[in-house]
């Protein structure tokens, strides 16, 4: 490792142009640490159909993976992160060669780990837009208008406000059905339980009856119309 008292009488030209070297080498070197964690994931996965084991979970495959890495003279934690590494890849990679039904063979998700992180990011993107609209909702909706004490006239509502309550429904709407469309139809049928998904049931049926509550509503006539 690199020392300051080797470097500290450079002059500012040698230490930048030293740093941007570094810099360089390091970029070189990180395209080249994720081209190599992927080609040893292709390598074990073609491990895996040599075993017949395309989860990884048999005691000869690991075994063989294990003896691959225990001859590197490699630190014990390197390894370890190693291997979270390439697993990753796999499980990735793995989407790339087999098709839904020979996931579904091995009981592997149809998603991979990145589609499952990018579909956790987007549900609570649309959670945190629910609870924001839920939030202006309660604040834009005209409350009922308090009695006016006798002699005064009753306080003007804002005349901006309906259209701001309008607005705010309707996004409400709008993110409601997007959280709703986040359900999985895998998770539901592979891996709930008979209990989860009664559960489930009951609140659906729950939302499905304040929803036809509302559309009844919707397709009222205005008043005077």
């Amino acid at each position: 490792m690199l020392e300051l008292d080797d470097i500290r009488n450079e002059s500012e030209s040698t230490l930048v142009a030293r740093g941007a070297a570094y810099a360089r080498e390091y970029d070189q070197i990180q395209g080249k640490s994720t081209l190599l964690l992927k080609n040893l994931a292709i390598t074990q996965i073609a491990l895996r159909l040599r075993y017949d084991d395309v989860a990884g979970r048999s005691g000869p495959y690991r075994a063989t993976v294990a003896s691959m890495y225990s001859g590197l003279g490699v630190p014990a934690d390197r390894i370890t992160q190693t291997q979270a590494s390439v697993r990753w890849h796999i499980n990735n990679l793995l989407r790339r060669y087999l098709t839904p039904r020979e996931l579904e063979k091995y009981d592997l998700q149809p998603t991979s780990l990145l589609e499952r992180q990018q579909d956790a990011r987007q549900l609570n993107s649309a959670i945190v837009k629910a609870s924001k609209a839920a939030s202006a909702v309660e604040e834009s909706t005209p409350k009922p208008a308090k009695k006016a004490a006798k002699g005064t006239a009753p306080e003007p509502a804002s005349p901006g406000q309906p259209v701001k309550a309008t607005s705010d429904h309707l996004r409400l709407a709008e993110v409601a059905k997007d959280i709703v469309g986040k359900m999985d139809r895998t998770v539901i049928t592979k891996h709930m339980t008979d209990g989860q998904r009664a559960k489930l049931d009951k609140e659906l049926a729950a939302l499905e009856r304040k929803i036809a509550s509302l559309r009844k509503l919707t397709h009222k006539p205005r008043s005077g119309a």
